[in-house]
């Protein structure tokens, strides 16, 4: 049989995992928003949106990053080029994307602009992606005024609502990257403009260094000044003492004539924001002050800096484009003309060779658009990486050559997290609105990216284990506003789903799973120690990243007093166990020190299945109901909040098989799980054996799961409920239940309310920029319907559900599991005239050319409609629509 032949992409990447070309060196790493973070907030209130606001950005030295627009840099954020744009009538040059603060929004902050990812490969040998830009002046004052009027139960205001792309009267800009090596990039820029007639803009393709020598320190990433010059009319040189010489040529604009090179230094205009004389005459802002102000002193006549940028001032016809090409290499690596005839070429072929991996990645029996919606998913979770800097200890300390910062900084935040030492390209939620890390978040990315690009995912899996991430005591850091915050433990899950998609089975990274599985031990044993108060095997945890889903604010102190038992936070608990024993026994088939850890994660599993059904009687199960719930314990009194909302729900997927060819070779974990069920019958009901499976003799394999089948039966009435948690995008967070008849709980005199809100938050918790109260999760409803065919691989035909409830139609769980694909996929998908349920029936995305083939992935979803709400480039774990596509199942089930 003859071998298929490797795809470009696929021997780009084995290169760079194989260390012979670094082809990952340059890629999207460059941030949208650095202002505005916890890195770069140095005040005594710990407050980064007033402390750097977006005023700030052009003006300010940034400490611990960069951001730009439809930029790239190298992987050590050391060298960066983005895109600056003018249409002769905004306030201030067009640098970084707009957006409003956490207080300045209704509904939390918010990336203001219209800007769309296109296209990636994992190597990022070609990348493309599209922003927006209006012709009339950028509406900065309206967006923030209209948005800070507006309240909590109003929709946010956005670009489009200003009017400013009526009459087409924008620019589409298109950023194009393709390498012709790793350190050969070549940057094709097309403007278009849409509008009715020509109009003028200003391109400013910029280059420069991030700033790593104004702050005292030396040592690893504290390097010395490096510098740009002008080599020639059209070629800049930069020089860095680790980086090396990079030239970047600057080809002619469309009339001929060559861009006017600008120079400047990436240094804090101190006279402009605190009214102290400049250190230096040429700082970071020159190029708004050259180009909006005309002020010609602002630039260096000397043509040198640490920042430069080529000017092409352009007239753009009526429905017409022009183009730019330059060139970014690395000094000796181009022969020839670098913008000649192969310059196009090359491109071409990297695009196609983008088109054939993703062929190859994209099963072919999906539709046309449901190959478009994957193909831009890949390309929002590829272009979502970001070099991520953040010292701890050097943060609390400040800089020697800055002020010091204040005493209470190190009572403050993120001060038990010294170890924390990051310095790498990371997977983020959203760049704009969560640039920074999310651990659980990330999990959810992993699964996507291993489609892909499963080094990268298996890479990002364990850097967060490793010593300078992972706390002594053994826990995942949270997220930069509150390392110390508790996340759902899904870490151990996208660790096995991970493993699963490296390889058939027999010849997948058992390196890879044993390395995280030593480290997960240590993650496992501080939620023990820290999580289960009581050491009855019921777990709390706090808000557990479902923000306001509960009766009171989970991640404060309780305002009745008393302590919360968390349905979700011990069925997390039991999920984490359940995918623990499952990768103890496969390690366990090759090295027997497995078998006995094995044995304590089964019988561990069963000990919280048993305490989430039978504690104190009936354990979190409302058997009056039908299903579970937080347990609120005060004044020695034990009160069930009865809110039907995902907290409930997550005791479903806590469920696996334990597979007889899993377990056949091992007999001491057999000899003891024998045992268990015969010793131990008060907790083997937790265990379903043979008889009870799809074929009914007995075929030789058990399934652990929280509910049994007859709980797992009555939750599904409501989990498949239209009424209830079924939506037609997908399952609810919150039951529609409670839209007309609110959940109000009572306690000493207080009322307490929960309230179906199937969009943005109508409460102030957490800020408000996110809602658990009724809109759709990608992540949640992924966990759910992998766990549905997990039950369904058990129970087979012999279980089938009612779905929807009351329809008449009856399903096998497998069934259900894809129409619940099925809808969420359907939130993308056009849906006649109407367009994509996602962009919430914007008519431009329906009907326009320019506009209808563009796909945006947000935060979550519109229970009701599919609109998307919140981060409106989130990627990362909305990216699992490509596992939901085409009727198309979670992977790796044979194994759970």
């Amino acid at each position: 049989m003859k071998k298929a032949k490797k795809l470009s992409e696929e021997k780009r990447l084995r290169e760079d995992a194989l260390r012979v070309k670094n082809w990952k060196r340059w890629g999207p790493y460059l941030s949208e928003r650095q202002w505005g973070t916890v890195r770069e907030d140095y005040s005594p209130d710990g407050n980064p949106w007033e402390y750097f606001p977006h005023d700030h950005a052009r003006s300010r030295a940034y400490r611990w990053g960069e951001d730009g627009l439809l930029g790239i840099a190298d992987r050590e954020g050391r060298l960066c080029f983005a895109l600056a744009l003018w249409n002769g009538k905004d306030p201030i040059l067009k640098e970084r994307l707009f957006g409003l603060t956490g207080p300045e929004g209704n509904h939390g902050e918010d990336v203001k602009e219209a800007y769309f990812y296109l296209d990636s490969t994992p190597t990022h040998s070609y990348m493309k992606a599209l922003y927006k830009y209006p012709q009339a002046e950028f509406p900065y004052r309206r967006l923030s005024e209209e948005n800070r009027r507006r309240g909590k139960e109003e929709p946010e205001f956005e670009l489009q609502d200003t009017g400013v792309f009526e009459g087409n009267r924008y620019f589409d800009v298109f950023a194009e990257y393709a390498k012709a090596s790793p350190d050969d990039l070549l940057i094709r820029i097309t403007v278009a403009n849409r509008g009715p007639e020509p109009a003028p803009l200003s391109l400013l393709p910029t280059l420069w260094f991030r700033n790593t020598w104004s702050w005292g320190r030396t040592g690893e990433g504290y390097w010395p000044r490096p510098s740009i010059v002008r080599e020639t009319a059209q070629r800049l040189r930069a020089d860095h003492a680790t980086l090396g010489r990079y030239d970047l040529v600057a080809g002619p604009g469309p009339d001929g004539s060559l861009p006017e090179l600008l120079f400047t230094e990436n240094e804090t205009n101190t006279e402009r924001l605190f009214g102290a004389a400049n250190a230096a005459p040429y700082v970071k802002d020159a190029f708004h002050e050259y180009v909006v102000q005309g002020r010609e002193e602002a630039v260096n006549p000397e043509r040198t800096g640490t920042k430069a940028a080529a000017l092409y001032t352009l007239e753009v016809p009526a429905g017409g484009e022009v183009t730019v090409r330059l060139r970014l290499s690395s000094g000796g690596e181009t022969t020839g003309d670098p913008l000649g005839d192969e310059f196009g070429k090359v491109i071409e072929a990297r695009s196609r060779e983008a088109d054939e991996f993703f062929a190859s990645r994209v099963p072919a029996g999906y539709s046309v658009e449901e190959r478009r919606v994957a193909r831009q998913a890949f390309a929002g979770l590829l272009w979502s990486k970001q070099f991520y800097h953040y010292i701890v200890k050097d943060w609390l300390e400040g800089d020697p050559a800055q002020p010091k910062p204040p005493q209470g900084r190190k009572h403050g935040r993120n001060r038990h997290w010294a170890n924390l030492y990051n310095r790498d390209v990371l997977s983020m939620p959203d760049k704009w609105e969560y640039p920074w890390f999310a651990a659980w978040d990330l999990a959810f990315h992993m699964i996507p990216f291993a489609e892909i690009d499963p080094e990268f995912a298996k890479a990002q899996i364990l850097l967060f284990l490793r010593e300078w991430y992972m706390h002594p005591n053994g826990q995942i850091p949270a997220y930069e506003f509150a390392f110390s915050d508790v996340n759902p433990p899904v870490h151990a899950w996208a660790a096995w789903q991970v493993y699963q998609r490296t390889g058939p089975p027999g010849k997948r990274d058992r390196v890879f799973l044993a390395r995280a599985f030593q480290k997960l031990m240590l993650n496992f044993t501080w939620w023990v120690n820290r999580k289960d108060v009581h050491g009855d095997n019921v777990f709390s945890g706090g808000f557990l990243g479902l923000d306001n889903i509960g009766v009171f604010d989970r991640s404060q102190a309780l305002p009745t007093g008393g302590h919360l038992e968390q349905a979700d936070g011990t069925a997390w608990m039991a999920f984490f166990c359940s995918t623990m024993l499952s990768m103890a026994l496969e390690l366990a088939r090759e090295d027997p020190v497995y078998d006995d850890v094995a044995s304590k994660f089964f019988e561990h599993f069963i000990a919280i299945a048993d305490a989430m059904n039978t504690l104190g009687g009936a354990g979190l199960w409302d058997e009056e109901d039908g299903f579970y719930y937080d347990h609120l314990h005060v004044n020695g009194r034990f009160l069930p909040l009865k809110v039907r909302s995902l907290v409930g729900l997550i005791p479903l997927i806590a469920a696996g098989p334990l597979e007889n060819d899993a377990i056949a070779d091992l007999p001491g974990f057999r000899k003891r799980m024998n045992w268990f069920m015969e010793n131990r019958k008060d907790l083997a009901r937790q265990i379903l054996c043979g008889g009870e499976a799809h074929d009914g003799k007995g075929h030789g394999h058990c399934f652990v799961a929280i509910p049994t089948r007859e709980q797992l039966v009555r939750i599904l009435r409501y989990l498949l409920d239209e009424n209830e948690f079924l939506s037609p995008y997908g399952i609810r967070s919150l039951s529609r239940a409670y839209r007309d008849d609110p959940y109000v709980f009572r306690l000493e005199g207080r009322e307490y309310r929960v309230e179906y809100a199937p969009g943005e938050s109508t409460t102030g918790l957490f800020g408000g920029n996110s809602n658990w109260r009724g809109p759709i999760w990608f992540p949640v409803n992924y966990l759910l319907i992998e766990a549905l065919e997990r039950y369904h691989h058990f129970y087979g035909d012999s279980l089938q559900v009612e779905c929807p409830t009351g329809s008449g139609r009856r399903m096998n769980l497998g069934e259900v599991a894809k129409e619940i694909s099925r809808r969420l996929a359907s939130i993308f998908l056009p849906d006649g005239e109407n367009g994509r349920p996602c962009h919430g029936g914007d008519s431009r995305y329906a009907g326009d050319p320019h506009w209808r083939e563009l796909v945006l992935y947000h935060e979550y979803f519109h229970g009701e409609t599919g609109r998307g709400i919140g981060a409106s480039h989130q990627t990362g774990w909305t990216a699992l629509v490509t596992q939901c596509l085409g009727g198309r199942m979670p992977r790796g089930q044979e194994e759970h």
